[in-house]
């Protein structure tokens, strides 16, 4: 397990680390750090009254999800007596029916497990891989279309949703695949009315849509026109194809019907995808992240993941300060957690891949040492240039959803889970009913050169067959005393990371409930390119303090959908579901 050099080598840590600022330039913040109080009690409304949403809560078991039915079919399965692992299985395939520009079989992602059982932490790989055929120089051939790893069959990988659903049932479960994926089964099957995202995502992407007729038939009419918010969308062919799962598990989606169909219509469209690439995907079972803070351990997912090191990191480098003494949303504060950010996301850009080619010195990164290097060049009147971080190194949220459960025997999951794009590659399996990915744009294509998300790599994640492209996918566990405290994570490209790290911060800082946690404005900064991004909700006076400091600031709408729940002391579970996406949740 990576473990930071400050914290305990026990999930069970309960004491602080000291770590003691070298750098004059860090005097103006107010240091030492100290433990945060409990987590608070349940919030009414959104921060600033900017965004309204719901807070539920119960002791039998609480999920959080994208979509309201994708919430409540986790519930549902609670009720029968699964578990949470069960439960967050049912409502990730319910939301690939209910919001499959987000998710679904087309895609994969990664799951982070506590089990009350004494068996601790694990940390699911299921994310897609490149075919074998993919090479570094696959997408930078003349005559290739500058889309190329965006739409069309080259830009899909091996998907691995379906396998990584089954194996955590397998491992973990305590409930048949029959019986979990049934509300995922039934909303296929009988219709869904369309809310407000999914309908936005089908007039947005209508004309991409047309041109595929699986994809065609599955979500515009007769006549073209997509369908809209408050109509009733029925999904059969995707209703026969989890029917498949159910009964024979996932094999098929690798080595029978299903994945000669997926090959069919890759073939059609120029991939490169063999059967041997399907036949032999594997879920891989990684060592989480730890991080001890503030007397709990932060969980976080390992690589081809970015998000748990790069949470570490940042949290590392905030670990001396009192960050509730700066206020929160303050100049001060907003500042200091952007160049924070600023720092992890050019060692993200550097020195990130997946683990099996390329070695991640994630020990190093992690360390006491390196977060006190960073801390070391800070400035509290102005950002650090770009320079400093990356050396000579030169998004929509539509493509990804998240799902936070825990139960009342005190299990705890977190699943991302994701077609990368809003509808992925724009490409469906005819008969199949899902899109799939376009995973491959999450590589490096070239050195220097930015993906959709404004991401920018190295040689660490360069394509190569049969690897896994670094994500920002982040599913985080919180845990103290041997007891999972909460389950996050979110959704929406990179900004996954830094929504993800506020609302923790919100809730272990700053006391906020798991609504207020979620809801509150937020800034995102990733390095390059370098701006920062400011959410319009965080008002005009933060926005001018921090041009005045020197930022270079972009505000906007945009921002990351955040999913928790949170178990308090007295066994009572809170769960939240962002309003950004139009997420509720569900508890009992």
């Amino acid at each position: 397990m990576h473990t930071l050099a400050l914290a305990s080598t026990t999930p069970r840590v309960k004491r602080t680390a000291n770590i003691y600022l070298t750098s004059a330039t860090a005097a103006l913040f107010v240091l030492a750090a100290a433990a945060a109080g409990p987590l608070a009690e349940a919030a009414s409304r959104a921060d600033g009254g900017q965004l309204s949403g719901q807070l539920l809560s119960g002791r039998m078991g609480a999920v959080a999800a994208e979509h309201r039915l994708a919430s409540e079919a986790g519930l549902e399965i609670l009720a029968l007596g699964g578990n949470a692992i069960d439960a967050a299985v049912a409502a990730t395939l319910a939301t690939g029916v209910v919001n499959p520009s987000s998710a679904g079989l087309g895609g994969g992602g990664f799951m982070l497990l506590w089990l009350a059982d004494g068996r601790g932490a694990r940390a699911l790989d299921f994310r897609e891989t490149a075919p074998s055929a993919a090479r570094r120089d696959t997408f930078m051939s003349e005559g290739l279309a500058d889309d190329a790893s965006r739409r069309g069959g080259l830009a899909v990988a091996v998907p691995g949703e379906a396998a990584g659903m089954a194996w955590a049932l397998q491992h973990y479960g305590s409930l048949s695949m029959a019986e979990v994926a049934a509300p995922a089964i039934r909303l296929a099957e009988q219709g869904f009315k369309l809310e407000a995202h999914l309908a936005d995502s089908l007039a947005r992407h209508r004309d991409e849509l047309a041109a595929d007729p699986s994809l065609a038939s599955e979500f515009l009419h007769d006549d073209g026109s997509p369908f809209a918010e408050g109509e009733t969308l029925r999904r059969p062919e995707l209703a026969r194809t989890l029917r498949v799962l159910a009964d024979e598990g996932p094999s098929p989606f690798y080595s029978g019907p299903i994945a000669r169909d997926l090959l069919a219509a890759l073939r059609s469209h120029g991939g490169i995808m063999s059967e041997e690439d399907l036949r032999d995907y594997r879920v891989i079972e990684r060592e989480p992240v730890a991080l001890a803070w503030r007397g709990q351990t932060v969980l976080g997912m390992p690589p081809p993941s970015s998000g748990g090191g790069l949470i570490g990191q940042v949290l590392a480098v905030l670990a001396p300060y009192r960050l509730a003494q700066l206020e929160h949303n303050s100049a001060s504060y907003s500042h200091l957690l952007a160049e924070a950010m600023r720092a992890a996301f050019a060692d993200r850009a550097r020195w990130y891949g997946d683990p099996a080619y390329f070695d991640v010195p994630l020990a190093r990164l992690l360390s006491a040492e390196h977060a006190a290097w960073v801390r070391s060049r800070l400035s509290t009147v102005a950002p650090v240039p770009a320079r400093t971080w990356g050396g000579s190194m030169t998004s929509d949220d539509a493509g990804t959803s998240h799902v936070s459960v825990i139960d009342s025997r005190g299990n705890a999951a977190a699943c991302t889970s994701s077609v990368n794009t809003g509808f992925g590659a724009m490409l469906g399996v005819p008969g199949r009913g899902y899109p799939l990915n376009n995973t491959m744009d999450d590589f490096s294509l070239r050195p220097g050169h930015a993906n959709v998300y404004g991401l920018v790599g190295s040689e660490a994640n360069s394509v190569a067959g049969g690897k896994r492209p670094l994500s920002s996918m982040s599913p985080t566990l919180l845990v103290a005393d041997g007891k999972a405290r909460m389950a996050v994570g979110a959704s929406g490209g990179p900004l996954i990371i830094s929504g993800t790290l506020q609302a923790l911060l919100n809730a272990t800082e700053f006391g906020k409930g798991p609504l207020d946690a979620i809801s509150a404005p937020r800034l995102h900064h990733q390095w390059m390119p370098d701006l920062l991004m400011l959410e319009q909700g965080a008002g005009q006076h933060l926005a001018d303090s921090l041009r005045r400091r020197g930022h270079k600031l972009v505000v906007g709408k945009r921002a990351a959908a955040v999913q928790m729940v949170v178990r308090r002391d007295d066994g009572t579970l809170l769960a939240a579901s962002d309003p950004r996406k139009g997420g509720v949740a569900a508890a009992r």
